[in-house]
């Protein structure tokens, strides 16, 4: 689970300092503040981390094939200024400890913690990002490729931990080459080292990080009247929704269920997402049946009230399709899993909106993943206030950002939230301006009465 992020010159962000990440996380602010530039950075690394493409220092994406299509290195640097460094600097908390044994000795450890971070600092090279330094930290415990120099693409390892060094291998005195990507380790450090074993678990642990995050995005499909489902299991539900029907056929196929707490029946993830749309009062049942035995085409149902005709999901409100890929890759990925959702709130009624955050505190509590989103809706953000004041959302388990564009550059504020679900330092028209809009209609209305007198 990600804990901390730090950036500079990142588009319009010119720095982000220690900005804390929580189980729900949240991003708002006007159109153009800066909010999806933050995403956009992870979903970078993320297909940066699943490309084979080693020798490209960053995947910046294309239009079919990537979460983000970023263009070129120019484009992604604050201000389009290469003369300025790219650096960013993410911590995480992994699933389980890391223990580095000692080669020389099986039975002592050197180094355990699930404390993970990585660091990096890029610089352009004819247009092109090469890596100025990258280190890993585990723990205390930090280890650093550098660069040598301005010139070339040699570099040197070291370690910044107290009583470990790295130590040469006989007859190879030679220069590390560049690393692989932007994060990983060249294969010369096995053999130009005797004990750096351990890089390629500090490398996995950062790969298996960004494995867990998954992403959709703000336009979704519309529903179809049938689907087709070979037995694919989808790893998401697709950056618009599209592998909705994949998902919930491939976890009923796989047997799979939820657990509702002790003494309660489990279930599936059909049953918890039918209960989910009938608590936000969308409609009151909802199955996914083949067209005839042993079909391989689906049909999706929906009965709107309890005395509806049973009808597909292309006949009722649009509000059903938009929702259902956010709830169902909520129950749908593996436990531990990072949720990144742009504008999950689109299309759907303000009840809605605001029982999203519902959706949320159930997902982190029951299946401890992590939801990062950015959103225009004030009814989502003032459910997440009321539940931090009932008790039902902890104030360590949420932080709230609000971004703005100051003159050249973006700037985040961290909401400042207290134990009753108080924002002290709520922003100027940060939903507008409610009161200046009820008192110019006032004032209007006022006008027009004494014009009929």
């Amino acid at each position: 689970m990600i804990t901390e992020l730090s950036f500079t010159n990142f588009k319009s962000w010119k720095r982000v300092k220690k900005m804390r990440f929580a189980p729900i996380t949240g991003l708002f602010g006007t159109n153009s503040s800066g909010k999806t530039g933050i995403i956009q950075l992870l979903l970078m690394l993320k297909q940066t981390v699943e490309s084979p493409d080693r020798a490209q220092v960053l995947i910046f994406g294309d239009e079919r094939t990537t979460p983000v299509n970023l263009g070129s290195y120019r484009e992604i640097i604050h201000a389009h200024e290469l003369s300025r460094d790219l650096s960013w600097r993410i911590r995480w908390n992994a699933p389980e400890q890391l223990e580095v044994m000692d080669t020389d000795d099986p039975k002592r450890t050197l180094f355990k913690s699930g404390d993970l971070g990585f660091e990096v600092k890029l610089a352009a090279v004819a247009d092109r990002p090469q890596v100025i330094r990258m280190t890993y930290q585990l723990g205390a415990n930090r280890f650093t490729m550098s660069k040598k120099g301005k010139n070339g693409d040699k570099y040197t390892l070291d370690s910044e931990t107290q009583g470990f060094t790295f130590v040469r291998t006989q007859g190879r005195p030679w220069d590390l080459p560049a690393p692989v990507k932007c994060y990983g380790f060249p294969d010369q450090v096995k053999t130009y080292f005797q004990n750096t074993g351990f890089l390629a678990d500090l490398q996995w642990a950062f790969e298996k990080m960004f494995g867990r995050v998954y992403y959709l995005g703000p336009l979704r499909e519309y529903p179809k009247r049938q689907y087709m489902w070979a037995g694919a299991e989808p790893a998401d539900m697709g950056q618009r929704g599209e592998r909705v029907v994949d998902a919930l056929l491939a976890s009923r196929d796989r047997g799979n269920f939820i657990s509702m707490g002790k003494g309660n029946r489990k279930r599936s993830l059909e049953e918890h997402v039918a209960w989910w749309l009938r608590e936000l009062g969308l409609v009151h049942s909802f199955t996914v049946e083949p067209e005839a035995k042993d079909s391989s085409v689906y049909r999706v149902r929906v009965r709107k009230t309890q005395y509806s005709t049973e009808a597909l999901i292309t006949d009722v409100g649009f509000g059903v399709s938009q929702i259902l890929p956010a709830l169902v890759l909520c129950y749908y990925v593996p436990e531990g899993s990072t949720i990144v959702l742009e504008q999950p709130e689109i299309h759907l009624h303000p009840s809605v909106q605001a029982g999203l955050a519902d959706v949320f505190i159930d997902a982190i509590e029951r299946r401890n993943i992590q939801v990062l989103f950015e959103s225009h809706s004030e009814h989502l953000l003032r459910r997440l206030q009321r539940r931090i004041a009932e008790d039902k959302l902890k104030l360590d388990k949420a932080a709230f950002y609000f971004c703005e564009m100051v003159k050249t550059h973006s700037m985040l504020s961290p909401l400042e939230l207290d134990l009753y679900g108080n924002i002290s330092n709520w922003p100027k028209d940060f939903f507008g301006d409610q009161f200046g809009e009820m008192a110019e209609m006032t004032k209007a209305a006022l006008g027009r009465k004494a014009q009929k007198r």
